[in-house]
């Protein structure tokens, strides 16, 4: 893992007059960046769920006869990137799960830090476990939740589920959309066409034709159903927040809305405020594309420096389980960038990057530009340096691997083999986003945890050995591969 991944992209609808599995696949097609290793959809007709999954990209895993399969008037979708739990098919979302409150299917976007101990709590009750995601866990911990009402459920699972979680769940009824009470990542509400629908970023609306109401928010159920829309908060819940900042750097596409603000006008000003802060000489400002590409506009504009697209990019590298043989693999980085030598020849570069992980892809980035022609390079970053690894979503791995953990800047400025290196400054990063520090999460920056966090946090704690695993793919091969759009059993590992 040499870049930031996010963890998964969350989207449920209730429409009756809508073909709800058609809507979740462009949905999902919209929310396609936050997790490319597997993607599902959940229907109902409010009898029975029926379920589609599989690995790979949205449009890998259905064709026209898997949509037409699944039939109803509300549905949940999901896409994936595994933060805890390895990319296989059994741990594909939504999890269908059956309990006391009846079958539900699940959709998770973030990470449970206490998952292991709540798993051992639920296996003890007779709960069996299929997978080794956090996700299950807290779809085992909705199923079987006391209380009248799906409020008081999901007042439960918020007492006892720590960490980041948004949530869409399906039930024969209707549709859930929670937060949890931090609100770590983003969970939005729109209308559409005599229903309504969530999603994990507002571009997703756009595509769809939806209208944008709201977010949902930190500590908040929303329930629809045949009766209209109902919300629920949870009564502990205070006015703490700490929205993770790195949606803004990062994650979310730049035509999507977090907290109001549009991202696109958020990068550009990190861009300017990293080049207030790190200035230095040169003929010409790109950025590694693409998330990079508006800040690195900013910085130019601030600069007066001019933008050049000197790196071309390979969009498509990375969303394939096909892999390169010994001699491609060692080209590195020119799988996925090339660089253009009539913009960088003898000229004085500034690249900015959004953040620098362990510094692999720097230095190899570095690198090409130098082969291209470019007398100087600059890197420029617009986060501050990442010291702690997140406990809440983000794939950035243990602290030890983490350069800025174990080198200063000048010394990763000379791993890197660039002339200069700048990061932006916490307070800029703050500035640039221009709301309250206190309302975010940037322990990842500074080593301060909204709650309590584990030491280390495995990826794979809760994985199966490998002789069980090897067992488990033969048996789902054969029970689930030739009818996928078939209701699966809430206990076979398709589910």
């Amino acid at each position: 893992m040499e870049s930031l991944n996010e963890a998964c992209g969350v989207f449920g609808v209730f429409a009756p007059h809508e073909d709800v599995a058609r809507v979740t696949f462009f949905g999902l097609y919209a929310l396609q960046h936050r997790g490319q290793e597997s993607a599902g959809i959940a229907t109902t007709n409010g009898k029975a769920i029926s379920i589609h999954k599989d690995m790979g990209l949205v449009s890998q895993v259905f064709q026209e006869e898997d949509l037409q399969h699944l039939q109803g008037f509300a549905a949940v979708g999901h896409t994936r990137y595994s933060t805890t739990g390895s990319s296989r098919i059994e741990n594909a979302q939504p999890f269908l799960i059956d309990g006391p409150n009846g079958e539900i299917a699940l959709g998770h976007n973030g990470n449970i830090i206490n998952a292991d101990l709540l798993r051992t709590e639920l296996e003890a009750e007779g709960r069996i476990f299929e997978t080794s995601t956090d996700s299950e866990v807290i779809a085992h911990l909705v199923a079987t939740a006391p209380g009248r009402d799906w409020g008081e459920r999901m007042s439960y699972v918020m007492r006892r589920a720590h960490g980041a979680f948004c949530l869409t769940i399906l039930t024969n009824d209707g549709v859930l959309a929670v937060r949890d009470p931090l609100g770590i990542r983003p969970l939005s509400i729109a209308s559409l066409d005599g229903g309504f629908c969530f999603a994990s970023e507002t571009c997703t609306f756009d595509h769809l034709g939806a209208h944008f109401i709201r977010d949902v928010e930190p500590g908040e159920t929303v329930l629809i159903d045949a009766e209209g829309i109902h919300s629920y908060k949870s009564k502990e819940q205070d006015n703490s927040q700490a929205f993770c900042i790195f949606e803004y750097i990062y994650f979310a596409r730049p035509d999507s809305y977090l907290r109001g603000e549009r991202v696109y006008p958020v990068r550009m000003a990190l861009g300017a405020q990293l080049a207030r802060e790190h200035p230095v000489d040169a003929d010409i400002v790109t950025g590694v594309p693409d998330s990079a590409t508006t800040a690195a506009i900013g910085y130019a504009r601030e600069s007066g420096i001019p933008f050049a697209e000197a790196l071309v990019k390979n969009r498509y590298v990375g969303r394939t389980f096909i892999m390169p043989d010994q001699r491609i693999r060692e080209q590195g980085v020119r799988l996925k960038y090339n660089p253009l030598r009539e913009l960088l020849e003898d000229q004085r570069v500034i690249v900015v990057d959004d953040t620098i992980v362990r510094s692999t892809t720097t230095r190899q980035v570095v690198k090409m530009l130098r082969e291209s022609g470019a007398r100087e390079v600059h890197m420029r970053v617009t986060a501050p340096p990442i010291t702690h690894p997140c406990f809440f979503g983000i794939d950035m791995g243990r602290r030890w691997e983490l350069i800025a953990a174990q080198e200063t800047v000048d010394e990763i400025c000379r791993d890197i083999g660039a002339d200069s290196l700048g990061y932006l400054s916490p307070q800029g990063l703050v500035s640039g986003v221009g709301q309250s520090e206190d309302s975010f999460c940037m322990a990842c920056f500074t080593g301060k945890y909204p709650m309590e966090v584990p030491t280390e946090l495995d990826k794979l704690g809760l994985e199966p050995p490998a002789w069980a695993r090897d067992r488990h793919d033969i048996e789902w091969e054969s029970q689930n591969r030739a009818r996928p759009w078939e209701i699966a059993p809430a206990t076979t590992p398709a589910t």
